[in-house]
Protein backbone atom coordinates (compact mmCIF):
# COMPACT_ATOMS: atom_id res chain seq x y z
CA UNK A 1 0.00 0.00 0.00
CA UNK A 2 2.34 2.32 1.10
CA UNK A 3 4.45 1.77 -2.63
CA UNK A 4 1.04 2.56 -4.48
CA UNK A 5 0.74 6.13 -2.26
CA UNK A 6 4.16 7.19 -3.12
CA UNK A 7 3.60 6.40 -6.90
CA UNK A 8 0.50 8.28 -6.28
CA UNK A 9 2.14 11.02 -4.83
CA UNK A 10 4.86 11.19 -7.62
CA UNK A 11 2.28 11.38 -10.46
CA UNK A 12 -0.73 13.30 -8.16
CA UNK A 13 -0.89 15.76 -11.32
CA UNK A 14 -1.40 13.76 -14.20
CA UNK A 15 -3.53 11.29 -12.15
CA UNK A 16 -5.55 14.17 -11.35
CA UNK A 17 -5.84 15.68 -14.35
CA UNK A 18 -6.99 12.58 -16.02
CA UNK A 19 -9.58 12.20 -13.64
CA UNK A 20 -11.08 15.62 -13.91
CA UNK A 21 -10.23 15.57 -17.45
CA UNK A 22 -11.90 12.15 -17.76
CA UNK A 23 -15.70 13.78 -15.74
CA UNK A 24 -14.88 17.29 -18.27
CA UNK A 25 -14.49 14.89 -20.92
CA UNK A 26 -18.06 13.02 -20.38
CA UNK A 27 -19.73 16.21 -19.48
CA UNK A 28 -18.76 17.19 -22.91
CA UNK A 29 -19.61 14.16 -24.65
CA UNK A 30 -23.22 14.30 -22.59
CA UNK A 31 -23.66 18.04 -23.49
CA UNK A 32 -22.54 17.80 -26.92
CA UNK A 33 -25.23 14.71 -27.60
CA UNK A 34 -27.96 16.52 -25.64
CA UNK A 35 -27.32 20.20 -27.55
CA UNK A 36 -26.80 18.32 -30.90
CA UNK A 37 -29.48 15.18 -30.89
CA UNK A 38 -32.20 16.14 -28.56
CA UNK A 39 -32.04 19.94 -29.26
CA UNK A 40 -31.45 20.28 -32.95
CA UNK A 41 -28.29 22.47 -32.92
CA UNK A 42 -25.80 22.22 -35.49
CA UNK A 43 -22.41 19.96 -34.51
CA UNK A 44 -20.10 23.25 -34.45
CA UNK A 45 -22.77 25.13 -32.52
CA UNK A 46 -23.37 21.93 -29.87
CA UNK A 47 -19.54 22.06 -29.65
CA UNK A 48 -19.11 25.53 -29.11
CA UNK A 49 -21.93 25.93 -26.08
CA UNK A 50 -20.97 22.78 -24.37
CA UNK A 51 -17.09 24.38 -24.48
CA UNK A 52 -19.02 27.08 -22.63
CA UNK A 53 -20.20 24.80 -19.63
CA UNK A 54 -17.16 22.90 -19.80
CA UNK A 55 -14.49 25.51 -19.26
CA UNK A 56 -15.54 27.29 -16.54
CA UNK A 57 -16.29 23.44 -14.87
CA UNK A 58 -12.83 22.12 -16.09
CA UNK A 59 -11.19 25.84 -14.69
CA UNK A 60 -12.07 25.28 -11.19
CA UNK A 61 -11.80 21.70 -11.27
CA UNK A 62 -7.98 22.54 -12.73
CA UNK A 63 -6.81 25.05 -10.51
CA UNK A 64 -8.09 23.50 -6.80
CA UNK A 65 -7.69 19.89 -7.86
CA UNK A 66 -5.08 19.04 -10.84
CA UNK A 67 -2.57 22.16 -10.62
CA UNK A 68 -3.33 23.47 -6.63
CA UNK A 69 -2.92 26.86 -7.99
CA UNK A 70 -3.24 29.45 -5.06
CA UNK A 71 -3.38 33.08 -6.76
CA UNK A 72 -2.93 35.39 -3.97
CA UNK A 73 -5.11 37.87 -5.19
CA UNK A 74 -8.09 38.56 -7.36
CA UNK A 75 -5.77 39.90 -10.53
CA UNK A 76 -3.89 36.41 -10.03
CA UNK A 77 -7.11 34.73 -10.09
CA UNK A 78 -8.09 36.96 -12.91
CA UNK A 79 -4.89 36.29 -14.76
CA UNK A 80 -5.38 32.38 -14.80
CA UNK A 81 -8.85 32.72 -15.93
CA UNK A 82 -8.45 34.85 -18.66
CA UNK A 83 -4.87 32.61 -19.75
CA UNK A 84 -7.13 29.91 -18.97
CA UNK A 85 -10.13 30.59 -21.20
CA UNK A 86 -7.66 32.09 -23.94
CA UNK A 87 -6.13 28.83 -24.09
CA UNK A 88 -9.14 26.99 -24.17
CA UNK A 89 -10.17 29.16 -26.94
CA UNK A 90 -7.75 28.13 -29.03
CA UNK A 91 -8.32 24.43 -28.61
CA UNK A 92 -12.21 25.53 -28.94
CA UNK A 93 -11.01 26.36 -32.79
CA UNK A 94 -9.22 23.37 -33.11
CA UNK A 95 -12.07 21.24 -32.17
CA UNK A 96 -14.46 23.04 -34.11
CA UNK A 97 -12.47 22.57 -37.15
CA UNK A 98 -12.13 18.89 -36.59
CA UNK A 99 -16.19 19.14 -35.76
CA UNK A 100 -16.57 20.64 -39.09
CA UNK A 101 -14.50 18.64 -41.11
CA UNK A 102 -15.44 15.57 -39.91
CA UNK A 103 -19.11 16.05 -40.08
CA UNK A 104 -19.47 18.59 -43.24
CA UNK A 105 -16.59 17.62 -45.27
CA UNK A 106 -16.06 13.73 -44.55
CA UNK A 107 -20.08 13.27 -44.05
CA UNK A 108 -20.13 12.10 -40.48
CA UNK A 109 -23.19 13.77 -39.77
CA UNK A 110 -25.07 11.22 -38.15
CA UNK A 111 -25.92 11.30 -34.12
CA UNK A 112 -23.47 8.24 -34.08
CA UNK A 113 -20.84 9.93 -36.48
CA UNK A 114 -21.10 13.16 -34.92
CA UNK A 115 -20.29 11.59 -31.39
CA UNK A 116 -16.95 9.67 -33.13
CA UNK A 117 -15.48 12.69 -34.85
CA UNK A 118 -16.67 14.63 -30.95
CA UNK A 119 -14.92 11.59 -29.49
CA UNK A 120 -11.50 12.57 -31.71
CA UNK A 121 -11.82 15.72 -31.37
CA UNK A 122 -11.85 15.48 -27.70
CA UNK A 123 -8.54 13.29 -27.45
CA UNK A 124 -6.84 16.46 -29.84
CA UNK A 125 -8.46 18.84 -27.31
CA UNK A 126 -7.65 16.95 -23.73
CA UNK A 127 -3.49 16.73 -24.79
CA UNK A 128 -3.02 20.45 -25.80
CA UNK A 129 -5.24 21.46 -22.67
CA UNK A 130 -2.85 19.85 -20.52
CA UNK A 131 0.19 20.73 -22.16
CA UNK A 132 -0.93 24.36 -22.08
CA UNK A 133 -2.09 24.39 -18.67
CA UNK A 134 1.17 22.70 -17.13
CA UNK A 135 3.52 25.34 -19.43
CA UNK A 136 1.92 28.40 -19.05
CA UNK A 137 -2.04 28.42 -17.20
CA UNK A 138 -0.68 27.25 -13.95
CA UNK A 139 2.76 27.04 -14.05
CA UNK A 140 4.20 26.97 -10.24
CA UNK A 141 5.95 30.00 -9.17
CA UNK A 142 9.34 28.81 -9.12
CA UNK A 143 9.24 27.55 -12.40
CA UNK A 144 7.96 31.17 -13.45
CA UNK A 145 10.96 32.29 -11.74
CA UNK A 146 13.47 30.45 -13.49
CA UNK A 147 11.82 31.40 -16.80
CA UNK A 148 11.86 35.07 -16.00
CA UNK A 149 16.03 34.49 -15.32
CA UNK A 150 16.05 33.19 -18.56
Amino acid sequence: MKKIWELYKKHREVISYLFWGGVAFVLSMVLFWIFNSRLGMGEVLANTVDWIIVVIFAFFTNKLFVFRSKAGSMAGFGKEFVSFVIARLFTLLLEDVIIWFGCKKLGFDSELGSLVVKFIGQFVVIVTNYVLSKLWIFKKPKEKALEEER
